[in-house]
């Protein structure tokens, strides 16, 4: 034997041809996706054309089915036809919006224009959300981000379309459904309530303010997800001496799409005055000690289990870049929160 072949050169060529296999799995995967609307369209053509004869789109599946399956091997049951031809149906009039129909400019249409970023399994959750204005939302999302399909099941189950389309004027609600979720200013950012259900608290337990920092940060990837866009994460307990007195924020993030510092405080109980105050001075501290020149002011959040907008309003001036939202241990009930966002759209449109 020679001399001992060098590790990182060793690493180098299996990072490589790692790359490459998961960029082939990722085109193979993409390329399905396609023929699969393909097939969708052709099974919806066949059975429009077959619909005077009795009783054919009753055999049509299974035959086609039993066909593929001597042919290809697994893949192609029953089951699997009729969703291929679902997401024909679903995605044949469909167009998503076109900035991000831009951004996919390399990628190939079918026969209608549309493209399609994302797997076939972010297909078969997205074909299963009836509003078009929210499924087209989930896809932007998902295809801008990156998401996998545990982490767009995940923001869908915690109703992040109703959350966030909630916290906006009503004629910004439409930009989710064509642009998604647009950071230009903090309120952009925020959510209310925000849901931390990964934390594994439970509701009516014991718990302090230190353990549900130790577990946001036990969960860090999954926080970053619900905190949403731009989120670099910095420290906890961050600390910094005034006046010879020591102070320390709960979490410092950085949020590279508004170019600010981004602090947060966690609160158990009601929310007061005097925790208004103390982010107060936290954000003023960071704005004239910290903060550069190029960068935008700090952000300071609140994260509380109960709150009073009207204590909110009064303590802080009118232009602190202070925010109070809840938070919640569990899964909200998305139906609620539909019906909450369309009898707010029904009020709006009323108050025209």
């Amino acid at each position: 034997m020679g001399e001992k072949i060098n590790e990182d050169f060793l690493q180098s060529v299996a990072d490589v041809l790692e790359r490459a296999r998961k960029n082939a799995k990722a085109a193979i995967d993409l390329s399905m996706v396609y023929a699969y609307f393909e097939t969708g369209r052709l099974i919806v053509e066949e059975e429009q054309n077959g619909s005077q004869r009795a009783a054919y789109g009753k055999y049509l599946i299974p035959e086609l089915s039993e066909y593929l399956t001597e042919r290809m091997g697994r893949g192609y049951s029953v089951t699997n036809l009729k969703q291929m031809r679902k997401f024909y149906q679903v995605y044949a009039d469909d167009q998503i919006g076109q900035m991000l129909s831009d951004q996919l400019r390399n990628l190939p249409t079918v026969s209608t224009g549309r493209k399609f970023p994302l797997s076939w399994s972010h297909y078969l959750k997205l074909m299963r959300i009836d509003n078009v204005d929210e499924r087209h939302f989930y896809e932007i999302e998902a295809a801008q981000n990156h998401w996998g399909v545990e982490e767009l099941k995940r923001q869908f189950n915690s109703a992040l379309y109703e959350r966030l389309a909630l916290s906006r004027e009503k004629d910004k609600v439409m930009e989710l459904s064509e642009k998604g979720q647009i950071i230009e200013k903090p309120q952009d950012m925020l959510k209310d309530p925000y849901i931390l259900e990964f934390t594994g608290l439970q509701e009516r337990s014991e718990y302090s303010e230190t353990e549900l920092e130790s577990r946001l940060l036990d969960h860090l990837q999954e926080f970053l997800l619900e905190l949403g866009k731009g989120f670099a994460f910095i420290g906890r307990q961050v600390r910094f001496t005034f006046d010879e007195r020591h102070f320390r924020v709960d979490l410092v993030f950085y949020n590279r799409l508004l170019q600010c510092f981004v602090l947060f405080d966690l609160k158990l109980g009601d929310l007061t005055h005097q925790d208004l105050g103390q982010m107060q001075m936290y954000v003023n501290y960071y704005d004239r000690y910290e903060r550069t020149t190029e960068e935008n002011p700090t952000v300071g959040i609140l994260l509380c289990k109960e709150k009073s907008d009207a204590l909110v309003e009064l303590t802080l001036p009118e232009n602190a870049n202070i925010y109070a939202s809840k938070y919640e241990l569990y899964l909200p009930d998305k139906k609620l929160l539909q019906e909450k966002l369309k009898q707010w759209t029904q009020e709006e449109n009323g108050s025209e």
